[in-house]
């Protein structure tokens, strides 16, 4: 199961980004991991029945606290049925989101499918300086592989520019995206598909606000490695996934989140193609998707 990862210091909007995803779950059955219930207080409207440890929300989702054992929470998420389609693991304001994932990477059942950092526009590059919160700040920062810079309506426009710039220096590969009231398209913050549905995305050309997510086939083998070096060199492309003909005529599942990247084998039974999500306008990649 995919596992991703929201971090990011007090206030800085994660708990509205948990409930905006709920509310865009779109089918996905979406399982909500937290520290303490009260650490995430779910919009209420969402919540069908409270179990104690488990609460049953809206469209199959569910909320589950994990206390100290977030290893057997986990575990026990591999156990239910049905099982969740994508777990959120929302990490408390001053946790450091890598460890977090780095706890993920240890269970054979789960695959990180990224970590998000929430920044507050208003106060982050303050908070960077503070000589408490400082060291906190930027290793979460550092860990991230998409940043959301968010509450962007609350700073002058002329602001906007240094403070990328600035967070961009912070995050080193992450993907700096603008946001507001923690809204972005869930296909940036979850982009995963199965096996069994194919591609999460719809294979038109389609765009959300200042995104864009294009579908390219294959018609012949591909330099997989290089075209995902180069995917991820370009800083418009926040995320891509798909099914890559190698070299050899083999298809491989690849899968981009900032500028990390992965490819594996692909399972059977199924065509190649390549989903990109990006700021638009998305770059012309045509010539590295031409084959060799």
């Amino acid at each position: 199961m995919p596992v991703t990862v929201i971090g990011g210091y007090l206030g800085s909007g994660k708990t509205t980004l948990v409930n905006h995803l709920l509310r865009n779950a779109n089918g996905r059955r979406l399982a909500i991991l937290v520290n303490e219930f009260g650490e995430l207080p779910i919009d209420a409207d969402l919540i069908e029945a409270d179990d104690g440890d488990v609460i049953s929300l809206t469209g199959g989702c569910v909320c589950c606290s994990y206390g100290n054992d977030l290893m057997m929470a986990l575990m026990d998420m591999a156990k239910m049925e049905p099982r969740p389609d994508h777990i959120i693991l929302e990490t408390s304001g001053v946790a450091l989101p890598g460890a977090i994932a780095g706890s993920v990477s240890l269970l054979n059942d789960y695959v990180l499918d990224g970590i998000l950092v929430l920044a507050d526009a208003g106060n982050i590059e303050e908070r960077a300086n503070d000589k408490y919160m400082s060291d906190t700040i930027l290793r979460q920062l550092a860990d991230a592989d998409i940043v959301l810079l968010n509450k962007t309506d609350l700073i002058e426009e002329e602001q906007k520019g240094s403070l990328v710039d600035w967070l961009r220096e912070k995050s080193g590969a992450a993907s700096i995206l603008e946001t507001q009231n923690s809204i972005l398209p869930i296909e940036i913050a979850l982009q995963s598909f199965t096996h069994d549905d194919g591609f999460s995305a719809d294979r038109s050309t389609h765009s959300t606000s200042q995104f864009e997510t294009k579908f390219y086939s294959f018609s012949a083998p591909t330099q997989t490695q290089a075209l995902a070096q180069e995917l991820a060199g370009l800083s418009q492309i926040v995320r891509a996934k798909g099914f890559v003909p190698n070299e050899n005529g083999k298809l491989k599942t690849l899968q981009l989140v900032g500028q990390r990247f992965e490819i594996t084998p692909a399972p059977e039974n199924v065509e190649a193609g390549l989903v990109v999500i990006g700021v638009k306008p998305l770059p012309d990649l045509s010539h590295a998707l031409t084959g060799i």
